[in-house]
């Protein structure tokens, strides 16, 4: 877990400071899990951080770190962030398995434990 904490604080920082960044969200959940939402200008900005600094090193552990992780991209109007529940139901229906080592039970079709929807807190830009 160390470890992990060392990549989440620097992958925030990061994002924080990302062009094209409006607002996120983490949410810590029961059993270890992490839920992440970010809004973005464009595609292309979201993309450039996520291959890019440190969320690129982050995400190269996290096949070895997870039994179920996911993800899923979507367009809105909105500016706001969607709720936990809207999120939780979007990664269900649009979002995919990412691949692990060790995947749980839940993992290839997405039926894990639903999200404690309470907590976490919200990142703003720099």
């Amino acid at each position: 877990m160390p470890l992990f904490g060392i990549h989440t604080l620097r992958s925030i920082s990061q994002v924080k400071r990302a062009p094209g960044f409006r607002i996120g969200a983490l949410l810590p959940d029961r059993s270890l899990t992490f839920w992440t939402l970010t809004g973005w200008d464009s595609q292309e900005a979201m993309r450039s951080y996520m291959t890019t600094g440190s969320h690129k090193q982050a995400m190269s552990h996290l096949m070895h770190w997870c039994d179920e992780a996911s993800v899923a991209h979507w367009t809105q109007e909105e500016e706001a962030l969607p709720s936990w529940s809207e999120a939780d139901r979007r990664m269900r229906t649009e979002g995919r398995a990412s691949k692990v080592n060790h995947p749980s039970p839940h993992h290839a079709d997405l039926t894990y434990q639903e999200p404690r929807t309470t907590g976490g807190g919200p990142i703003h830009p720099a």
